[in-house]
């Protein structure tokens, strides 16, 4: 719709502002807007320098992170064949004669405790 300014464009609205302000004004306003630009193009310059650094920040940043160490899980001891993982490993104090007791596990026992047989549940 709007395509670059020409010559006889430029003439046109120089005469339309000359018509509407006046000669004394328009050196004026001539100023000023030289003044508007000016500003505006250095807040931009202003803005995509800063935009450029943050970038250049942040990709520094992605170098330098370092990767926390991987951490591996810690190995349980290994049970004795048949033992439940859950029973804990008999010790020397318990045997009596060499013969471990048998160590029945926890969650078992009160299991046991807090039902009823199974033949009084029907």
């Amino acid at each position: 719709m709007f395509g670059t300014l020409g010559g006889p464009e430029l003439f046109l609205i120089f005469v339309v502002a000359l018509i509407v302000f006046g000669p004394r004004k328009l050196p004026e306003i001539g100023k000023s807007l030289g003044k508007m630009m000016a500003e505006f193009r250095r807040a931009s310059n202003d803005f995509r320098n800063t935009i450029e650094s943050e970038v250049e920040a942040e990709k520094i940043r992605e170098s330098m992170r370092i990767e926390p160490p991987k951490v591996e899980p810690v190995a349980s001891p290994p049970h004795e064949a048949g033992a439940s993982p859950h029973e804990a490993p008999p010790t020397a104090d318990a045997t009596t004669d060499g013969v471990a007791p048998k160590v029945e596990p926890v969650a078992e026992a009160v299991s046991r405790e807090s039902t009823p047989p199974t033949a009084e549940r029907q």
